[in-house]
Formats: structure tokens, sequence, C-alpha cells
């Protein structure tokens, strides 16, 4: 969406209302050719496993007794993680996705659809190319239902007519999209479960990033960030969600896309100005390294159940 629709980041098209559909369709389809190419190939000899990383947050409806922000809220989550996750575990784009966007085309007097559409066999071939579901989750919005008019240019986030809210009580401790708030995950998690057969799972991003530089390496905020959201894996796999495996994001600071090196993730903190790059490590590191070793909290009473 970003590379393709609104130009932000590498390769910087905007083609508005259609590129970031297309790029998604060749992905998802050429995915689905590498897992069948290893399936037929290396599996019996390897024994190894291929899968996708899909990154999402959670959408949480602001009324969850009105029917409408229950719906804007599920279409949250179908255009993010259901516009590729639905077509590898179930065959085809969501219902919502393809009505919306078809109906949306038909009102700017476009033949067919802006959201491409998948043959019978290739929706055969994608349906069950994934041994695992690699997780990527930062941040949570509340979400409620907004009418777009349709004569106004098209695009991916006007599609699915819906709102996004944040509490401000929500800690914000970086970049201006990073909300910390946990108990997302366990939804997300769980509606992985329910959609989608209960995949094997793999956390494959998980973390919070600074934006101003901390000199004495004091991420206190990560800590709670890392305490809350595994907290909140720890009740998944009680409530039965297939989770192997959680790595958080990231080792160190590191070029972050069009932010460059403005927004640090990392455990460690780089000296980017130093020629050598020295690495220092901040305070979580020595709270994950607890955690890894005891292989969750090494003190049971910081679970809150």
């Amino acid at each position: 969406e970003k590379g393709y629709e609104t130009g932000e980041h590498a390769p910087g098209l905007k083609l508005g209302g259609c590129g970031a559909y297309k790029a998604a369709h060749h992905i998802i389809k050429t995915h689905a050719k590498v897992w069948h190419f290893y399936n037929n190939t290396w599996r019996r000899e390897q024994r190894g496993m291929v899968g996708i990383s899909l990154t999402s947050g959670w959408g949480e409806p602001v009324d969850p007794h009105s029917q409408t922000d229950r719906d804007a809220a599920e279409r949250y989550i179908q255009f993010h993680l259901g516009w590729f996750a639905n077509p590898i575990y179930r065959g085809d784009y969501p219902e919502v996705m393809k009505n919306y966007v078809g109906r949306k085309s038909a009102q700017q007097g476009l033949g067919t659809s802006r959201l491409p559409t998948f043959s019978v066999q290739e929706k055969t071939y994608i349906k069950g190319t994934s041994d695992f579901l690699g997780i990527g989750h930062f941040t949570t919005r509340y979400v409620l239902q907004k009418n777009f008019p349709f004569l106004q240019v098209s695009s991916y986030h006007t599609d699915h007519d819906l709102a996004e809210l944040v509490d401000p009580n929500w800690p914000a401790p970086g970049p201006k999209w990073l909300y910390s708030v946990p108990w997302g995950f366990r939804r997300l998690l769980n509606f992985i479960k329910t959609q989608y057969g209960n995949p094997l799972i793999y956390v494959t991003e998980n973390g919070v990033a600074e934006t101003v530089q901390c000199p004495q390496l004091c991420d206190e905020w990560r800590i709670q960030y890392l305490k809350g959201y595994i907290n909140e894996i720890l009740k998944a796999l009680n409530d039965g969600v297939n989770v192997k495996g959680y790595t958080a994001w990231s080792l160190l600071d590191k070029f972050e896309w069009n932010k460059g090196f403005s927004e640090r993730f990392g455990l460690y903190h780089i000296d980017f100005k130093n020629k050598s790059k020295p690495r220092y490590p901040k305070a979580s590191v020595d709270y994950y390294k607890k955690i890894i070793s005891a292989n969750g909290f090494p003190n049971p009473r910081e679970v809150m159940s």
C-alpha cells in the first residue's frame, strides 16, 4: 500500500485505488508458486517448512453493541490480515473486500473491480500454501463506520468505509502510529485461530521504537511493552491458540523504511554517527534475556490473568 498506492515507500509508485491490489495479487500468487516448488522438490529431503509473514494491527469496534461498528472492525481486519491470509487459508479474497471494492468500482463506472480475481485453478493452487503463519503485530485501533463519497479519488483507504481512532490514554512511547495496546494481540491471535483453522503461528515482529535518543539507555517503556504483549500471547496460548515462537522486533537499531535511522526499534542502541557503529545494550536487553532464559516470565507474579 505504501509502495504502490501512496508512494511513501519504495518503489514510490502512486497508483491510487489499484496499485496495492495488483501488487498483493502478484505476491500471493508468487508465494503459492514458491510453496509448491519447495513442496515438490525439497520437502521430502529437507523436511522444512514454508510459510508467510503478515503484519496486521487489531481493529476493535468503538461501540461493541453497535452492529455497524462491529462490521467496520471486521472490515478493518479483513482489509489488512484477511487480504493475504484468506486466499492462502480459504482460497479467495474475503467476501467483504470483494463486495466493497467491487461496488465502489462499479460506482466509478469501471467495467471490472479494481480488486483482481483469481481463476478457479488459481484458488485451488493457492489454498493451503502455508505450513505456518508468521505474524507481525504492533498496535490496535478503535474502528467505526465512515462513509466516503464515491466521487472521491479511489484509494485502498477509502474502500473500506471506516475511521480509525485511538484512546488518548494508550501509551505512545515512539512513532505516532504505534500505541501500546497489549490486549489487542490476544484478540488478533484468537481471530486467526477461529478464522483460519488454528494454524501454527510464529510471531515474527513485535516491538516498539523510540523517536528520541535515550542517552541513559533506560528504555523502561519497551520493557513494559514487551511484558504486556508477551503476557497476552501467554493468555492466547491458554485460549488454545497454536503459537510456537516469538521474536522481538528488533535486535538492533536499524534503517527503518522512509524514517531512516530516526525510529529506533532495537534492544541494542547503535551509534550511527560513529564510523565503527558501536552497539550498546539498552535496559530491555537484560529484561529480555531473563524472559528467554526462563522461556516465560521469571517471576510468576508478574503475569496477570
